[in-house]
This record gives structure tokens, C-alpha cells and sequence, in this order.
């Protein structure tokens, strides 16, 4: 049995360096461009700026650090990958920096498994290397989180596929190379076994954006999440990745890496968030004492910090298990840090940016955008009672039903049990009782 909490000490130095570069390097262009150009490689600075960026991460052995050797990746296990996330989610660019942003990162694991080498060839080497970006496509907009409503179709017409439907918040798909479109093949089954996952090059026929949509705050018209209306899109029989009805095999095994890398990320944003806090507390003067005096101020730190700490061992837990058993055995944990990442976010950046006042909700400090993320991660990949559900269903798994009309708890059986294995003792205090 091994229990440790330190990181060896090479792999710290990498995170030392990561924690810097990231600082020094990446942060400040979250200030002087908007977060779309992340997966805008029209854009100069792609070129110009993050590649030359994307050659360091890479001189050092942190390039996709998620993806195994044969992929140009470490191989890293979920543990590793949580210590770089926790400071990669400081920074909306520094996955980009690090090759290993979403939805890049979980559809490039899918075009590993499931693509042909004419497929991989054409998207996922170009996806490896950043030249492109990509889109997952499967919300739609009537569905929400139950897939059993779903109408988008695609039907196999000779050596070819073709898909007709909608899909709502397909991120990024006005930049995307490829989208991973998911429809159902077989409407006569249950749709866990008749969806399908199709590989659909952007430039293919039929694919029509209603609009894209943007988070709130965001002007309307104005976004990368689209609404896209799918008009007899016809792709090659060899287009359906991984074979007709495995479209939630595909799907599980992607937005459980998804999932965690999100709860990972979001540990960086409430430390950002911590550290605004902790600053403005000491900073602040106010009614005769600095803001870090006052009893209700100091709650705020110490809540923030409980908080965040609790968090970031349960994730580390998570990715631990994932490391030992798999993510397929790791649903209970997984769903759970799930569960914890909206909460923590919200509580933890609202406490910040009540604490600065007026500043606090304006839009010359980044609180109130990192506050409007704490709702999306509680949607994205699922909403929170789905996964609430999916732990529930894990933990019940471990009991049974009382085996008779009391439960095994019930005082008056249990006490009759004991009298009963102790009797001898207890005629003996009987008898010494009456002496």
C-alpha cells in the first residue's frame, strides 16, 4: 500500500516551468485577443505567435501530453494531466499552447480509434499538429440531455450516408475542418443501440448555420456555437465511425475524459479567483481597517479555500481511480466531480467578485465572464442532475435491502442481539449487582 501526496521531483520541474511559461507567455494574450480566435486559424497570430509557443511547449515533452507515443503524445495518466490542467485552465489559450483543447483533444482520441488511415491521413495528423480544429455535433435543440428524442436521422442510400436533422451548440463549427456528427441510424431500436457517429468534412454539401449563438453577455448575432440544420449531407459508407449503433460507446468514452479535464481546468479558475480575493483584501481600506480584518471577509477566504481544496482532492481522487480501474469503471467519480465543478466555480468567483463591489461586476475586471462559466460547466456534457442521478445509481449498486421488515439499523433487534452474544457477562453484573 503506497499513500503520498508529493509529486516527484521531475515531473515538478515540468510543472514549474509550465506554471511560468504559462504566466509569462500565454496569459497576456488572453488580454489583447478575444477568446473565438483560439479556433480561428485564419487569424495571424496563429501563426505569428501561438506556433511559435506551441515549438517550446513541445521542446519540453508537454505537447499533448493526453495523446499516447504513437500519437505524438506522453501517454500521461489522468493524475499528470490534472497537475498541467489546474494551471493550463488559468488561461483560455494555453490548451491551444499545449495541443490539447476541447473539443480537439476528445475528437482526436475518437479519429485515432475509429478512422481509417485515408481519414487520419486528411484530419487527424493536421488535428494533432494544430493546423485545424474541429467540431462535435450532437445537441439538439428540442433534445437537451435526453437523447431518446433525438431526430436528426441518417440513412444509408448505396455507398453512401446521408444525414438530415438539426444540432444545437456545435461549437466552433464555422472554423471546424471536420464535424463528429451523431444521428440515428435505426429508429426501430433503442437509441443506445441505433445512433451512429459519422465523420463530416465541413466542406460537404447540406451543412447549413441557421446562426451561431453566443454565451450570455456576448451580443446577439454574434458567437461560435451554432445552430446548424444538416440538408441531405452525403458522406462515404466509410464516414460511420466505429460502425452502425455505437454512437454512445464513441460518445461515453470521449466526454468522460471531457468531463474530468473540465473539473481540472476549473480548479486554475477558482485559484485566479482566490488570488483577486486574497489581493483585494489586503488592498482595500475601509471603514478604519483593510478589507482582510473583517470577520465576514475572512469567512470568504477561508470558504474559498475549504472549498476549493475539498474539490481539488476529489478530482485528483477521480483521475487517480481512472488511472487504476479506467474511466468506464470511474462513472460514480467522474459524475461526481461533475456534479462539483458548477457549484465550486459559482461559489468561489461570486465571493471574489462581490468582494471587489461595483469593480467586481464591471467589465474592467474578468469576474463576472469567469462567473458566467459556472453555468455552462453545469450544462456542458450533461447537466447536473443527470450526473447526480449517475451517482446515486453507483452508490445504491454497494447496498441491498433489509432483509427483514425493520431495518438492519432498528434498535430493538440489535439490542436483543447484543444482550444476547454477551449474556454470560451480563449475568455476572447481574449477580455482582445483588451482593
Amino acid at each position: 500500500m503506497s499513500w503520498d501526496f508529493q509529486t516527484e521531483p521531475e515531473f515538478q520541474e515540468k510543472l514549474d516551468w509550465l506554471t511560468d511559461f504559462v504566466q509569462r507567455e500565454v496569459e497576456p494574450i488572453d488580454l489583447a485577443f478575444p477568446h473565438e480566435v483560439v479556433y480561428d486559424k485564419r487569424h495571424p497570430m496563429h501563426d505569428e505567435l501561438i506556433a511559435p509557443l506551441q515549438e517550446q511547449v513541445k521542446a519540453q515533452g508537454l505537447w499533448a501530453c493526453h495523446l499516447g507515443p504513437d500519437l505524438g503524445g506522453l501517454g500521461y495518466g489522468q493524475v499528470k494531466l490534472a497537475l498541467m490542467n489546474e494551471v493550463l485552465g488559468r488561461s483560455s489559450f494555453a490548451p491551444l499552447t499545449f495541443g490539447c483543447q476541447a473539443p480537439d483533444s476528445g475528437n482526436a482520441e475518437i479519429l485515432a480509434h475509429y478512422g481509417t488511415d485515408a481519414q487520419k491521413e486528411r484530419f487527424l495528423q493536421p488535428l494533432l499538429d494544430g493546423k485545424i480544429v474541429s467540431c462535435f455535433s450532437m445537441t439538439e435543440p428540442q433534445g437537451g440531455a435526453d437523447p431518446g428524442v433525438f431526430t436528426c436521422r441518417a440513412e444509408r442510400d448505396g455507398d453512401e450516408w446521408v444525414i438530415n436533422g438539426e444540432t444545437w451548440f456545435s461549437s466552433n463549427l464555422k472554423y471546424a475542418a471536420f464535424a463528429i456528427v451523431m444521428a440515428v441510424t435505426d429508429p426501430d431500436v433503442p437509441i443506445y443501440q441505433g445512433a451512429s457517429m459519422f465523420l463530416v468534412p465541413t466542406d460537404t454539401p447540406g451543412i447549413n448555420i441557421v446562426r451561431d449563438v453566443g454565451i450570455g453577455g456576448e451580443p446577439m448575432g454574434s458567437g461560435s456555437h451554432a445552430y446548424v440544420r444538416y440538408e441531405n449531407v452525403r458522406v462515404p459508407a466509410d464516414h460511420v465511425l466505429g460502425g452502425p449503433g455505437q454512437a454512445f460507446v464513441i460518445a461515453q468514452t470521449r466526454l468522460g475524459g471531457g468531463r474530468i479535464h473540465h473539473a481540472m481546468r476549473t480548479i486554475g479558475m477558482c485559484q485566479r479567483a482566490i488570488d483577486m480575493m486574497c489581493e483585494r483584501a489586503l488592498s482595500r481600506f475601509t471603514q478604519g481597517s483593510v478589507l482582510a480584518s473583517k470577520g465576514a471577509v475572512q469567512e470568504y477566504v477561508a470558504d474559498s479555500w475549504i472549498e476549493l481544496h475539498q474539490f481539488r482532492l476529489m478530482v485528483l481522487h477521480a483521475a487517480w481511480v481512472i488511472d487504476q480501474v479506467g474511466g468506464h469503471k470511474a462513472r460514480k467519480e467522474i459524475a461526481a466531480v461533475k456534479v462539483m465543478t458548477a457549484k465550486v466555480l459559482k461559489d468561489i468567483v461570486f465571493r471574489a467578485m462581490h468582494l471587489h463591489g461595483s469593480l467586481g461586476v464591471s467589465n474592467e475586471m474578468p469576474l463576472i465572464g469567469m462567473w458566467t462559466m459556472a453555468p455552462v460547466m453545469g450544462i456542458a456534457d450533461g447537466p447536473t442532475e443527470v450526473h447526480k442521478i449517475t451517482v446515486a445509481r453507483q452508490v445504491l449498486k454497494q447496498y441491498s435491502p433489509a432483509p427483514g421488515l425493520f431495518p438492519t439499523a432498528h434498535l430493538p433487534e440489535r439490542v436483543a442481539e447484543a444482550k444476547a452474544k454477551y449474556a454470560h457477562l451480563m449475568d455476572h453484573q447481574f449477580a455482582n449487582d445483588l451482593l
